[in-house]
């Protein structure tokens, strides 16, 4: 990317603490940084700046005729890939595998709050109701992950060791993973539902994802199969999720990423049957915002010394 000799700004958005400036300076070297808050706040610095780290619009772009690279703290790129960004010869990094630990651990929460019927003992605790009843276990029963990036390779391993059988479904389907028992490719997916206990989806939002998940999808699960999204929103047909949660054709859901974020206060989401609803919060852990700072410095490194840059967005495929 560079020969070390470049010239221009490195312009970093986000609260950063004394040490992450630190880290970050360091890693730029010769080159200078400023630190904003938003990208709003950049201003005249775009004139001058080759690299960012922050969600650049395509005023910004225009604003930044030497910029070559932008890195989103984001791990998922749709929302950075506006059709400015994927025609620009500006190279696009993310941050994925920042959250993947907090979002497998958060599926794992919903998979067992859905299993255990966890609502229902809230629910008799605010009406202070001794009620004990038979509820599931995870032991046995079989995972169906859709898209085994970073968050779905690291629930794998963790799905493993609460003893179930795991499936996978992925574009890379040939690719052996530490953890999947059987891949399926994204052509089969009505026949990897059909296989699943609970399907926990991980993919990033793209053009071959958006709607993926249809009423004939989620027509072929098992009805007493739990759907569960900690990725992105409209990989599935809400009105088809809907459908699925009224008519029983499956036995509920956990939704930590919603096709309109924030959910409006109307939406039946909120009221659906056997479903649990969280705000997109499943990797909002300090640990994943430090897990992002550290993917950037070392690819600013890298930007420094002219090497090859980590998790470059393919423009094409949106990941």
């Amino acid at each position: 990317m560079s020969n070390g000799e470049s010239q221009g700004l490195i312009v970093v958005t986000g609260q950063q603490d004394d040490e992450n400036r630190r880290k970050i300076a360091e890693a730029a070297g010769k080159l200078p940084v400023r630190f904003v808050a938003t990208m709003q706040d950049a201003g005249d610095l775009l004139g001058e700046a080759v690299a960012v780290a922050g969600t650049v619009s395509a005023d910004h772009l225009a604003a930044a005729p030497g910029l070559r690279w932008v890195h989103s703290w984001a791990a998922g790129a749709n929302n950075d890939l506006t059709p400015e960004m994927v025609t620009s010869d500006v190279v696009l990094t993310s941050s994925v595998g920042n959250g993947a630990i907090p979002l497998a651990e958060h599926s794992i929460l919903l998979m067992i709050m859905l299993n255990r019927d966890v609502p229902r003992w809230m629910s008799n605790q605010s009406a202070r109701t001794w009620e004990r009843f038979t509820h599931g276990e995870l032991n046995g029963k079989t995972l169906g992950i859709y898209g085994v990036g970073h968050a779905g390779s690291d629930l794998a391993l963790k799905a493993q060791a609460f003893h179930m059988r795991v499936l996978g479904c992925r574009r890379n389907h040939e690719a052996a993973v530490p953890g999947i028992d059987q891949m399926y490719s994204p052509e089969r997916l009505t026949e990897f539902v059909a296989e699943c206990d609970f399907v926990v989806v991980t993919a990033p939002f793209t053009s071959s994802t958006a709607g993926a998940f249809s009423a004939d999808v989620f027509r072929s699960m098992k009805p007493t199969a739990f759907w569960i999204c900690i990725s992105r929103g409209g990989i599935a047909d809400d009105d088809a999720l809907l459908l699925a949660l009224r008519e029983g054709w499956i036995a509920g859901a956990g939704i930590d990423a919603h096709g309109v974020e924030p959910l409006p206060s109307d939406s039946p989401f909120w009221t659906a049957p056997n479903t649990i609803i969280t705000p997109h919060n499943g990797a909002t852990t300090r640990a994943t915002a430090q897990r992002g700072v550290e993917i950037f410095v070392e690819n600013l490194r890298r930007f420094v010394a002219g090497q090859s840059l980590h998790n470059i967005v393919d423009k094409v495929h949106g990941y």
